[in-house]
């Protein structure tokens, strides 16, 4: 469906950033699937769950979850080497 939104671009750069999403609409679905996704996590949690393993499992609608393919892993910082630096930083 077709709309228009006025949405933060700053909100919306940094979801694309988080989610690796290659598009703004991409990241707009991804969003509000995870928003919806939380809530229903939060709904059954308030419930005190009382669910079987299976009940619980089927309760989700896996195409709820973001497509793992639109999101890239983000690459750790250069991790840091403790005890192996000359004291005199050389």
């Amino acid at each position: 469906m077709k709309m228009t939104m006025h949405i933060d671009e700053e909100v919306l750069e940094r979801v694309m950033r988080v989610t690796g999403a290659k598009t703004k609409t991409a990241a707009v679905e991804i969003a509000l699937k995870e928003l919806a996704r939380r809530h229903r996590m939060k709904e059954l949690f308030s419930a005190g769950l009382g669910l079987t393993a299976e009940e619980l499992q089927a309760s989700f609608d896996p195409a709820s979850l973001p497509d793992e393919s639109a999101v890239v892993p983000h690459a750790a910082e250069a991790p840091v080497r403790y005890g192996t630096a000359d004291p005199a930083g050389q």
